[in-house]
């Protein structure tokens, strides 16, 4: 392939930080680049002196035409264009691909550019360089923004794209589809892996395994040479000590004692010297330096709010009584906000993961983190706990005037009547007790419900105000219950305990059992590809919560991200081939 872009030791400082330490690469026709680091490794600046925005200290850039014709998209969220100025330029291009990202016509008309959102203003600055028909692509982080049109059209769009792409983005997704080749950004220097972002991930991995066993190897070697040189000179010291004890005169003559000792320190002194210089040689020659270790950063809270703060993060999680093992290898995490049904066969370990996630049941290996600012109420099945002889408002204790308002809005809402909350608890049925226990949990304003069989002793009524309660709560709700119609009107999201691994399902019950059916009922082919689903499946969910404890935009988050994508494409032809 024809070179379009060549770089050689390209060097530029900021005051005595050195940002880019004589850099050099090349990058040929339809080539996408990756380029990935941490926040300040100097990704952005490295585009910048590409579009010509910053001056270099040092080296050449070179392209081939001598004037490529760069469509540069920069890292910002305030696209200040000119729409009438846009439409001029090519205004059929850009109506088309503004529609494609999902903008209507009338938002680009109106001349109330000013209104759009950031999303949309993105989008924009998007089908600006698409109807421009650049040679050559620098994105910085393009899915900043986008929706899920946006980006799933970018993505087939830069697949399609004949020209070279620079691409910086902490989206794994993305890269995964988008690249295939990273440059690494690290410390001021570059390091190229081919490949896409998963494969980069999976190469760095294998290169610090290699690079562990070699330099403890070498350490080894070192302090091995240490022992010898500091054994040798043990004996020079003695040999020097030797040399310097005088017996009589006649003995020093006859034997000459003094010059043999002094001899062999002197033969032990260049044995040393021997062995430091020939060490020092090698070290300096091949040495190998420690590997550096990567920063397990936990996944920081989205400050925008837009995909949710994550409030449980599981990782390696097992169980196991005795020999019996009810879980292991488990990574998961929840959001705040979703709705979660945790499922499993009886026994498979439904309740003792509550009790985990509760502190109060220990775990065998793994561990589960939780937001110190979280709080988590538990609606277990037994409602025997209550005190009997007091009234629902001596039990709840409210004190502010408000607060009994809203309880009795809520028991209201859920078919209490108000004389019953003045009564001991003990003349309320099961029923009610549950939902006295439950709206007590929405007064205190917790983050997260864990409803264990919460439809247990509801009538249909009652159970129906019981999901219309719950759908209005703005919290996260971990249920289990075996009341199918309450799981699937308020859960979108599984936990299904199977095979003996807790693994997150990304749908609600009544696809994700439409889904299982669907590859049973195609006999023996079906068969093999729910089997070969479930391993996607769980390697999906492995890595969900393994993504969980890294910070966007981190090696460790990056990688994740890329396998990620490219088993939910295995995902999406497996199922293709069972409606096939």
């Amino acid at each position: 392939m024809t070179i379009v872009l060549q770089v050689k030791k390209l060097q530029k400082k900021y005051g005595e930080r050195e940002l880019l330490k004589e850099i050099s690469f090349e990058i040929r026709q339809g080539e996408k680049i990756g380029l990935v680091g941490w926040n300040g490794s100097g990704k952005t600046t490295l585009v910048n002196i590409l579009m010509g925005n910053v001056e270099i200290d040092k080296g050449s850039i070179t392209t081939w035409p001598a004037h490529l014709h760069m469509g540069y998209l920069p890292q910002s969220t305030d696209y200040r264009l000119n729409v009438d100025a846009e439409m001029r330029e090519s205004a059929e291009d850009l109506l088309k691909t503004s529609k494609q990202l999902g903008l209507q016509k009338h938002l680009l008309e109106s001349g109330e550019f000013g209104r759009l959102s950031g999303g949309e203003r993105l989008k924009v600055s998007i089908a600006k360089i698409w109807a421009n028909h650049p040679e050559f692509l620098i994105l910085d982080e393009p899915t900043n923004h986008l929706d899920l049109q946006g980006i799933s059209w970018l993505t087939e769009e830069v697949q399609r794209y004949s020209g070279a792409s620079i691409i910086i983005s902490h989206d794994r997704h993305f890269l995964d589809q988008t690249v295939n080749k990273i440059f690494e950004l690290e410390d001021g220097e570059l390091t190229i892996y081919e490949g896409n972002y998963s494969a980069y991930r999976a190469e760095k991995q294998r290169r610090y395994e290699q690079q562990k066993r070699d330099y403890e190897k070498q350490q080894r070697k070192i302090e091995m040479i240490e022992q010898q040189v500091n054994t040798l000179k043990a004996w020079s010291d003695k040999a020097h000590r030797e040399a310097g004890k005088g017996g009589s005169a006649a003995e020093n003559r006859q034997i000459g004692l003094k010059e043999y000792e002094r001899m062999k320190a002197k033969k032990k002194d260049n044995q040393v010297k021997s062995k430091l210089k020939r060490l020092n040689l090698e070290l300096s020659k091949s040495g190998i330096d420690k590997p550096k270790e990567e920063t397990d950063v936990f996944f920081q809270f989205d400050a925008a709010g837009k995909r949710g703060k994550r409030l449980i993060e599981a990782r390696g999680l097992a169980k196991q009584f005795g020999d019996r093992t009810l879980f292991e290898k488990s990574h998961f995490y929840i959001k705040h906000g979703e709705r979660i049904a945790l499922q499993g066969a009886n026994g498979a370990g439904k309740t003792t993961f509550i009790k985990m996630l509760l502190g109060i049941e220990t775990i065998t290996r793994g561990s589960i983190w939780k937001s110190e600012s979280m709080k988590i109420a538990y609606l277990s099945q037994d409602v025997s706990d209550l005190p009997e002889e007091k009234t629902v408002y001596e039990y709840f204790d409210l004190d502010e005037k408000h607060q009994v308002t809203q309880a009795r809005t809520i028991f209201a809402n859920m078919g209490i009547e108000d004389r019953k909350l003045s009564k001991p608890i003990r003349h309320l049925s099961l029923g009610e007790r549950t939902r006295v226990k439950l709206v007590l949990m929405i007064l205190q304003e917790y983050d997260v419900l864990i409803l264990d069989e919460p439809t247990n002793h509801l009538d249909l009524p009652s159970r129906e105000q019981l999901e219309e309660t719950l759908s209005k709560f703005s919290g996260t709700l971990i249920i289990v219950s075996h009341d199918r119609f309450f799981v699937e009107k308020l859960c979108n999201k599984l936990l299904v305990i199977e095979n003996q691994q807790i693994k997150r399902i990304e749908m609600g019950l009544g696809e994700y059992e439409e889904q299982r059916k669907r590859c049973l009922s195609n006999g023996d082919q079906g068969q093999e590809l729910a089997e070969e689903l479930a391993l996607v499946e769980n390697k999906i969910t492995e890595l969900l919560g393994k993504i969980s404890f890294c910070k966007t935009g981190t090696d460790e988050y990056a990688e994740v991200d890329q396998d990620l994508q490219r088993l939910m494409v295995k995902k999406r032809q497996i199922l293709q081939k069972n409606q096939a």
